[in-house]
């Protein structure tokens, strides 16, 4: 939990540690042996009373902490305090740092029948990235891999599993897919250059290759193709379906980029448009997203479920799958990967299709075994008649495919939930004011990153946005009005052409804040989507692919880093891990 809220705010950030010292005097070095490839002497100051260069802010005077220790993640921004909401803050960060449970009452009950994991932390250990796992299992906790199993034909995910494909039941549930089936190898990789710098200095490259036998699953396989379900036999399947790895990112930060407007960040997309039709590529951007021919939006995120159908421009996940913070990722993952429902969200997450895991389940003698005794457990008083008929097979159907479950999760819990959320702050960059700070900020501009990495945007009015309308006004949420804010991420998706890459390839530019606490803070120092680069140069090099039916949107900048000097390059390193 996070540092008591009696505590004025900037004493309370900069840790118990120092509340006697001068501000003008805190300065510490980190020698801790697992930080060994960030940058090892912070900067730490009040910035109330401490003069630092304006990327300093990483997340603008109202959202950055100077807080730099383990628990640097797990922060309120000052817009918390000051909008009185530190309690709400507090019993939110309770919630996403708990397990949760088979019991049918209590703050953590409702898991299942089927889940990905069982809380929030295997998923974001640390509060930050997911770490490369070698094999898969939920209950590691730090495992932040999620499955994409999906069609190679139409590159849609397969109809017969969840988005999020689930590993875990509740019995007499089975998942749907067996997770003890699941392999992870791990493939050395050479690229054009053969792993080697012109100075002479070597690297290495690796890459994940992720297998699920057909046997693996409980229901058919089944597929969307022209418009009809179609179940593939064996033969189809090892043919037919791919499965990559996707690992989470960081949540500290996102309430801030929520606070850029839609109409800047479309600005940023047409702005790279243009550029790109200027040199004649017309196939820069996700044809899927935007259309470089008239320099628009070719799709919106709207909520018609449970909103009014209003379009808002795609800002979170890799694919650009989600809108406005208070229905994006976080918002559905409390729900979709525990399975615990709330009162906008009255039905299981299951398959695509909605029906084909209650079916297999309804018709499955052992589960038909079980479940008396367990829907006797979930609804005692029988509430639900329609579940307790007798006849196992439409109980058991009727069960998993209701739209009218029970809430498990209060109202007020949810609210308090997304208080924090939108609520944690960004760690300031640090080592701002070292001279190999500022020759590597100037080399990273150089050579191009900044191009896709854009270092800062600048926050709107921040009237809150919600797509699936729960919450009702600005005042229930933290906010974060005209803050120059430094996330290094232009909101766009480029295509690096990666052996084993994102499935279709394109894949939103990744906020780089704060990634140099991560073995400070327990979260994975992996980088990129499926944690495939175990440090910033491999990342980096990643970006320099031409090899898998096309070229990277980075391989020019990418030349350019080889070609520096090895200082040249550690300060970039540097200057990457301080931020």
């Amino acid at each position: 939990m996070s540092i008591a809220t009696a505590i004025p705010y900037w004493s309370r950030v900069l840790g118990a540690a120092y509340l006697m010292i001068p501000a003008t005097l805190l300065v510490s070095s980190c020698t801790d042996s697992d930080d060994s490839e960030g940058p090892t002497t912070w900067e730490i100051g009040d910035p109330a009373t401490t003069d630092y260069p304006e990327d300093y802010y990483a997340g603008g005077r109202l959202g950055t902490t100077a807080v730099n220790t383990a628990t640097a993640f797990e922060q309120p921004t000052k817009a918390v305090e000051d909008a009185g909401m530190m309690t709400a803050f507090n019993e939110g960060e309770y919630l996403f740092e708990k397990d949760y449970n088979t019991n049918t009452e209590g703050a953590f009950h409702g898991l299942g029948p089927v889940y990905v994991r069982r809380g929030c932390l295997y998923c974001h250990p640390g509060y930050g990235h997911g770490a490369r796992q070698t094999e898969y299992k939920a209950d590691n906790h730090r495992n932040g891999y999620l499955l994409v199993v999906y069609d190679k034909t139409t590159n849609a995910y397969i109809r017969s599993v969840a988005g999020m494909p689930q590993t875990g039941a509740v019995k007499p549930f089975k998942a749907p897919i067996d997770e003890s089936q699941i392999r992870i190898a791990w493939h050395d990789y050479t690229d054009e250059w053969g792993n080697k710098f012109p100075d002479g200095e070597t690297y290495s490259l690796i890459y994940p290759e992720v297998t699920i036998p057909y046997g693996a699953y409980y229901a058919p396989v089944v597929v969307a193709r022209g418009g009809k379900d179609v179940t593939l036999d064996e033969s189809q399947y090892n043919n037919e379906i791919g499965v990559l790895l996707e690992s989470t990112i960081g949540i500290y930060g996102t309430g801030l980029t929520d606070a850029i407007t839609d109409d800047d960040i479309t600005a940023q997309w047409e702005s790279e448009s243009k550029y790109f039709n200027s040199i004649g590529r017309t196939d820069a951007l996700n044809p899927a997203m935007w259309d470089q021919a008239t320099n628009t939006w070719k799709s919106y995120y709207a909520n018609s479920l449970q909103g009014d159908g209003t379009k808002y421009v795609r800002r979170y996940t890799y694919a650009l799958s989600r809108g406005p913070i208070l229905d994006a990722a976080g918002a559905n993952a409390i729900w979709n990967i525990t399975n615990v429902t709330r009162s906008d969200r009255r039905y299981h997450y299951l398959d695509l299709a909605g029906t084909y895991y209650a079916t297999k389940s309804s018709q499955d003698p052992e589960v038909q075994a079980g479940f008396t005794d367990y829907i006797n457990r979930i609804d005692p008083a029988k509430k639900h008649p329609e579940w307790h008929t007798g006849d196992l097979q439409k109980d058991i159907y009727t069960y998993l495919t209701s739209k009218q479950l029970d809430a498990e999760m209060g109202d007020t819990q949810y609210k308090n939930l997304m208080i924090w959320h939108r609520g944690l702050a960004v760690p300031a960059a640090r080592n701002t004011t070292t001279e190999d700070f500022k020759k590597g900020k100037e080399l990273f501009s150089q050579i191009g990153c900044a191009a896709c990495h854009r270092p800062s945007w600048q926050t709107g009015d921040d009237h809150i946005q919600d797509p699936a309308r729960f919450f009702t006004s600005d005042s229930d949420m933290p906010r974060y009005p005209h803050q120059k804010i430094w996330p290094y991420t232009d909101f766009v998706q480029h295509r690096l052409w990666m052996k084993n890459d994102i499935r279709t390839g394109w894949c939103r530019t990744t906020p780089l804040w704060g990634r140099g606490l991560a073995a400070k803070c327990g979260s994975g120092v992996e980088r990129l989507h499926d944690c495939r680069a175990r440090n910033v140069v491999e990342a980096i090099l990643w970006h320099g692919c031409r090899n898998e039916g096309g070229t990277s949107d980075a391989y020019n900048s990418v030349v350019k880093f080889r070609n520096l000097s090895k200082k040249e390059r550690d300060q970039i390193i540097y200057f990457i891990e301080s931020i």
